[in-house]
């Protein structure tokens, strides 16, 4: 049996026929084909599979494809538009893309944070990024960029000693 799905993926709106046990993730990479959001654990637990759902990060690997029916879904491939977006352009910069495999969860992460708290202190990135499991430990480059993203936004992070995110 399958059942309507009507949702808009990076303002685009979709409309797909899907069995109801599927999850928001195989939706994404199978049906649609945007691979950027990542398979991890499959469990919740890594953060690799983090989309913005009306705003808020999720782990689409937890998220039954229809309780998106209706609401707002970002990916990685829907945060910069044709330009990239100030966080992947501080990763780029700040050498937080390693292996690349988190990259899109703690970028989803990241602007999912930034948008409620635009002018973080680092203690508070460190939390926000606490759910998401960077397999090569660049937690400090990771760190570092999204304080970076924040400044250069225009906004004021509320530590101003950059040198030790």
């Amino acid at each position: 049996m399958k059942v309507p799905l009507s949702f808009v993926l990076n303002g685009e709106e979709h409309f797909l026929m899907i069995r109801p046990n599927r999850t928001l993730l195989d939706v994404i990479r199978v049906d649609l084909g945007l691979t950027g959001t990542k398979l991890g654990c499959g469990q919740g637990k890594c953060g690799a599979c983090t989309v913005l759902l009306n705003g808020e990060p999720v782990n689409a690997c937890l998220i039954l494809a229809p309780q998106v029916n209706g609401k707002e879904v970002l990916t990685v491939e829907g945060l910069g538009g044709d330009a990239l977006h100030p966080l992947q352009k501080a990763f780029v910069e700040k050498g937080a893309v390693q292996c690349g495999y988190c990259t899109p969860g703690m970028l989803m992460t990241a602007k999912g944070f930034l948008n409620k708290h635009p002018h973080p202190t680092k203690e508070d990135i460190r939390a926000a990024i606490a759910g998401n499991l960077c397999r090569c430990t660049g937690y400090k480059n990771i760190a570092e960029a999204i304080h970076s993203a924040a400044y250069e936004s225009g906004n004021s992070p509320a530590d101003s000693e950059r040198d030790d995110v």
